[in-house]
């Protein structure tokens, strides 16, 4: 967005506009790698284990490491820290103390999905399904006949973690949701929409060969079982401590004959996690810290050791503060009330197929860039940052420095709706912070659309924030 100077009203700028043809292969060049990511990594751990890898090939090192040789830190240090395989943060370290504070750059990796119970197998009418219980706010009739895959690890008693991804290999099966058929749905269909599929009709239908033994209960359950016990070495009771959830399958994919968008399952939030870990990529010295923090459990509430509400952060920061020799408690607090955070979430772009719900000059759009939102919430900012204005004009001056494109948006019309993401959590420590990420179309449906420029200019923009916050 700049400012018009003729006459003082201020213009949207289009992305794609303003693209040599330089800039057009970086921006189908990221893309390309984005998409790769997204195809691979469609849980919280495959992408913090893919951060990690990439991290390390960068120079970052892993806190544990760092503190068991008891060397201490410096400006240019790369280190990063897992907590339980579902939340990173990395750290590049700037030459000013702590103290002066950091600049952050927070996202989540979690996305709605289905989630199989823990005693989720059973037999019925001769078929064998999963039990499932849905994560996140989704849209239930959205999942069914679609095929899914199964994603996710399966701890045995012994300690052992088995990974598990089934359907996504082009000569694996899929499995799915039934749904009823048109001429039977004279019922179902006089349902209100969120009602049209229940919570627990959502059972996946995994098999329908019985095995070989006739005098066995639920031959068909049991035939399942001895496929999975082949495969990967489980009996019925390791679903107990298992950690499987059922995505989409296929790949991410070019949106669009002009290829100028992007399909992908769980965009929200990973289309910002991968644009803020490849900025953070990018800075190789930095004046303040810079962080990037990728967490879990944001579309539950932040909750639990893994989610944003947890002492993690805070304690990792204590570790680094110790490692640089300059912990004490009040310095701890002064670092994170010194601290400025863009909370690097999605946005939804505005679809002239539903125009009723959304207020068209406060609304974001595809290929306007990178989208600040001021407040998000619900019913008068309900539970919302709600930004400084002296934070978002320093936010003004660095993208405009820096040539991104911008825009700004509402989650919707007043009283329509409403969300929100983990900025009001480290707001708390009374850091500035600001939510900016992509807009997207089809927001926790199970395949999601972004703009290719929408997703180089968040970036480009996460990259200057970093530079020059």
């Amino acid at each position: 967005m700049a400012e018009n100077k003729k006459c003082l009203t201020k213009k949207y700028e289009y992305a794609w506009e303003k693209y040599s043809k330089d800039d057009l292969n970086q921006v189908f060049s990221l893309s390309e790698g984005y998409k790769d990511f997204m195809s691979r990594c469609k849980t919280e751990r495959e992408c913090v284990k893919e951060f990690v890898a990439l991290a390390e090939k960068n120079g970052y090192k892993n806190i544990e490491d760092v503190i068991k040789s008891e060397d201490k830190l410096k400006a240019g240090d790369k280190v990063y820290a897992n907590n339980k395989d579902k939340t990173l943060a990395l750290f590049l370290i700037g030459e000013e103390t702590l103290e002066r504070g950091m600049k952050i750059l927070g996202a989540h990796v979690d996305s709605p999905r289905l989630d199989l119970k823990q005693n989720p197998l059973y037999e019925d009418s001769d078929l064998a399904l999963f039990e499932t219980h849905y994560y996140g706010g989704i849209k239930k009739y959205q999942w069914v006949t679609l095929p899914l895959a199964i994603h996710g690890v399966i701890v045995k008693k012994d300690g052992t973690v088995v990974d598990v991804v089934i359907g996504e290999d082009e000569n694996d099966p899929v499995i799915g949701i039934s749904d009823l058929l048109i001429h039977l749905a004279g019922d179902q269909m006089d349902k209100k929409l969120a009602k049209g599929i229940e919570g627990e009709d959502l059972n996946i239908l995994v098999g329908s060969i019985p095995a070989e033994d006739k005098e066995t209960k639920d031959r068909v359950k049991l035939n399942v079982l001895r496929l999975l016990n082949e495969k990967y070495g489980i009996e019925e009771e390791d679903f107990v401590s298992a950690e499987l959830e059922v995505v989409p399958a296929g790949k991410a994919r070019d949106y669009g004959l002009d290829r100028s968008m992007i399909m992908a399952y769980g965009q929200d939030d990973r289309v910002c996690s991968y644009t803020s870990f490849e900025a953070m990529m990018k800075m190789q010295s930095a004046d303040k810290t810079c962080v990037t923090l990728l967490v879990d459990k944001e579309e539950i509430g932040s909750v639990g050791a893994t989610g944003m509400h947890s002492r993690f952060f805070e304690n990792t920061v204590a570790e680094i503060m110790d490692l640089c020799g300059e912990y004490n408690e009040l310095k701890l607090r002064r670092a994170l009330t010194n601290s400025k955070m863009l909370s690097s979430d999605v946005s939804a772009a505005f679809d002239p197929n539903f125009p009723s719900v959304m207020e068209k000059k406060n609304s974001a759009y595809f290929g306007r860039g990178i989208v600040f939102n001021k407040y998000t919430g619900a019913r008068g900012k309900s539970g919302c940052n709600d930004a400084n204005p002296e934070f978002i004009a320093e936010i003004r001056s660095i993208m405009e420095k820096h040539n991104v494109s911008w825009q700004t948006s509402e989650l919707g019309k007043v009283d329509q709706g409403g969300g929100g993401t983990i900025a009001y959590i480290l707001a708390e420590y009374g850091m500035e912070v600001i939510d900016c990420g992509v807009a997207l179309h089809n927001m926790h449906a199970p395949w999601e659309v972004s703009s290719k420029a929408d997703i180089y200019e968040t970036m480009r923009g996460y990259y200057a924030f970093l530079m020059e916050a």
